[in-house]
């Protein structure tokens, strides 16, 4: 890999893991410096990402749209929840000690309920953040790791690479004495699987889809805690 593409994604990680941290700590929890710290670094990586496809001629390639990609993206969506609801009952049930995985994580971004109250705004930003995420990692970050790895597996160093930089929030959401897991392990499983939708199809424009319809499920539509959610 050249200095320079290491010294991106060394970037990329560090910049996304000090703005996880300060994002999830308590004391951010519903507020709007949370979705600024969230999302903002990821803006400006995703820019840069940008910049650099667009003069490499991958831009165009991987955005632009083609039959077919909303039903992709969709289904896409549809099964990842499928998977996140399945691990929600099994791995952290009502009652058992790790609820309160669930419990803080959604603490933090908001109360559901609240939320749909300014449902616009959300959605807007949900999709900017899920394009942008997807551009950095399963676009740009990703190229780059092929030039070291190669193709077969660098979005799966990628994906590890994307779940690495949530790991201080094991911390930021830790409840009592104990860490909370739970993030680093939706990013390295989302990772997975939209990295496999972007190697499957060649192209962002399904997983970008997949991601945002996804993020839009989990916070608005279908939470997985809180009210009704494990009826």
């Amino acid at each position: 890999m050249r200095p320079a593409a290491a010294a991106f994604v060394t970037v990329a990680v560090v910049v996304s893991a000090v703005a996880a941290y300060l994002a999830f700590l308590p004391e951010r929890s519903s507020t709007l410096a949370f979705w600024a710290l969230a999302g903002g670094p990821t803006l400006l990586l995703a820019i840069a990402a940008a910049a650099w496809a667009k003069r490499e001629d991958y831009l165009v390639e991987w955005l632009a749209p083609r039959w077919g990609d909303f039903s992709r993206g969709l289904i896409g969506a549809v099964a990842l929840f499928g998977v996140a609801w399945a691990f929600a009952r099994l791995v952290t049930p009502v009652g058992s000690s790790r609820e309160i995985w669930l419990v803080s994580l959604y603490s933090q971004i908001g109360d559901p309920r609240v939320l749909q109250g300014h449902a616009p705004a959300i959605g807007a930003a949900v999709a900017v953040v899920a394009f942008a995420e997807e551009l950095l990692w399963r676009g740009t970050v990703t190229q780059l790791l092929a030039e070291r790895v190669g193709s077969r597996s660098a979005w799966v160093w990628s994906a590890v690479l994307y779940a690495l930089a949530y790991v201080p929030t094991m911390w930021a959401l830790r409840a009592g004495a104990g860490i909370d897991p739970l993030l680093v392990v939706a990013a390295l499983g989302g990772g997975l699987f939209w990295g496999g939708m972007a190697r499957v199809f060649g192209r962002l424009a399904p997983s970008i889809l997949a991601h945002a319809l996804f993020d839009w499920a989990v916070l608005m539509m279908f939470p997985l805690w809180g009210a009704g959610a494990h009826g």
